[in-house]
C-alpha cells in the first residue's frame, strides 16, 4: 500500500481534475465557472438564499451575489422574502429553470455515466469514504493555525 503521501496526492489530484471537469463543462456552455456552480446549486428546485449557498458550496459572498445579480438581470432568477427573515430567497424563473436545464442536463449526464461506470467497479460505498474524508479533512483544516499577512508571497 502507498503510504499517506502519495495516497493524499492522488486524492488531491483527483479532486483537482473533477474541478477541471466542471471548468471545462462551463466553458462549453459558455458560461462562467461561478455561474455553472449557482445553477448546481439552485438547480435542485428549492429557494435559497445566499448565505446558505456560500455556505454549502464554499463561494465568497461577493462570487454569489455578483452571480445572483447576473441571473437576476436576465429575468432567470427573482430574489423572493425570505420565511421569518430579511434575507431574500433565490429562485430560478421559467426562462432560469430551462437554461438549467440546458446547462446542468449534460453535466448530470456526464455525472450519472461516470458514476454508474465507478460504483459498478467500487459500490457506492466510495461516496461514504469520500465523504467522511472531507468531514475530517474540513475539521483538520479548522485546527490549523491562521498564517498572518507576513507569511503571504508579495
Amino acid at each position: 500500500m502507498a503510504d499517506g503521501y502519495d495516497l493524499v496526492r492522488r486524492l488531491g489530484m483527483a479532486a483537482v481534475r473533477m474541478d477541471g471537469a466542471y471548468y471545462m463543462c462551463a466553458k462549453k456552455f459558455g458560461v462562467k465557472e461561478n455561474m455553472l456552480d449557482l445553477l448546481y446549486a439552485l438547480d435542485d428546485g428549492a429557494p435559497h438564499t445566499q448565505k446558505q449557498i456560500c455556505g454549502d458550496w464554499l463561494m465568497p459572498k461577493t462570487t454569489v451575489n455578483t452571480s445572483v445579480k447576473e441571473l437576476v438581470a436576465a429575468g432567470c432568477a427573482a430574489l423572493l422574502p425570505a420565511e421569518g427573515g430579511r434575507e431574500k430567497t433565490i429562485r430560478l424563473t421559467e426562462k432560469g429553470r430551462r437554461l438549467a436545464e440546458e446547462i446542468m442536463g449534460g453535466v448530470h449526464a456526464a455525472e450519472q455515466a461516470a458514476l454508474a461506470k465507478t460504483v459498478e467497479k467500487f459500490s457506492d460505498e466510495f461516496i461514504a469514504a469520500l465523504e467522511c474524508y472531507a468531514e475530517h479533512y474540513c475539521a483538520e483544516i479548522d485546527r490549523l493555525p491562521a498564517r498572518g499577512k507576513e507569511g503571504r508571497l508579495a
